[in-house]
């Protein structure tokens, strides 16, 4: 059975993977996608079909790495409390699933951009606004799916102060980290512009306290307690009598 440490060290590998990924994809996606240019953005995505599929592939790999962080999480921290460590590993399936599914818009507007869609469904002339429209749909659905990558930071939060593997400090700014993510996601729904002006102060608290756990899982994997193993005074020799 795999101990404490080796399990965070696990852990802290698949979330570096997914913060990774999940930074790549968003960098393609500004980077291809234009808003309120329909001609520009199927443009650009039939110009750099290639870094866009690569863009895809790196959103799911990442949404595979963060459900076996879940998992592997839950393992680590259940002892903590397993409802609380329940929840947070359903948490992380249904936002894993949300996100997954909404990368069908983006395998869609991918297959419009290059003229791989029926041109009778779209059409040559409503093909670039289609590339545009589920463009968007994929980006308004991965902010759907953020609500549970918020969400899932509250429990996890609660058993990193119950667990005694990390400060409990870490557990704090976690559950800080969930209401950036909601304060986030909710003002960008119910008010985009002051959403987007927001955004920036919402996330720093939620990038923070995700960096620093990262950084703990695989730099100091687990507080074990106490100081290292005393070794025991080596027994008298015999005397003769």
């Amino acid at each position: 059975m795999a101990t404490p440490r080796r399990l965070a060290r696990i852990a802290g590998c698949l979330y570096l993977f997914v913060a990774v990924s999940t930074v790549f994809a968003g960098l393609v996606n500004a980077r291809v996608v234009v808003p309120g240019d329909a001609a520009a953005t199927a443009a650009n995505i039939a110009g750099s079909e290639t870094l866009f599929r690569l863009g895809l592939v790196a959103e799911l790999t990442g949404a595979v790495a963060f459900l076996m962080t879940g998992l592997t999480l839950y393992l680590l921290l259940r002892h903590a409390g397993r409802f609380a460590a329940a929840v947070m590993a359903v948490f992380v399936a249904v936002g894993v699933t949300l996100q997954t599914m909404s990368l069908l818009n983006q395998v869609t507007a991918l297959a419009v951009a290059t003229g791989r869609a029926p041109s009778g469904v779209f059409g040559p002339p409503g093909s670039a606004a289609s590339a545009l429209l589920f463009s968007g749909m994929q980006h308004d659905a991965y902010l759907i799916a953020q609500t549970y990558f918020g969400l899932w930071l509250l429990p996890l939060g609660h058993l990193v102060i119950r667990s005694g593997h990390f400060p409990r400090a870490l557990g704090v700014l976690l559950m800080a980290g969930c209401a950036g993510h909601l304060t986030d996601v909710f003002t960008r729904l119910l008010a985009p512009g002051l959403g987007a002006a927001v955004s920036p102060f919402a996330m720093t608290p939620a990038a923070v306290a995700e960096i620093t756990f990262i950084a703990w899982l695989l730099v100091k994997a687990v507080r074990t307690p106490g100081g290292p193993p005393v070794p025991a005074p080596a027994p008298a020799p015999a005397t003769l009598p």
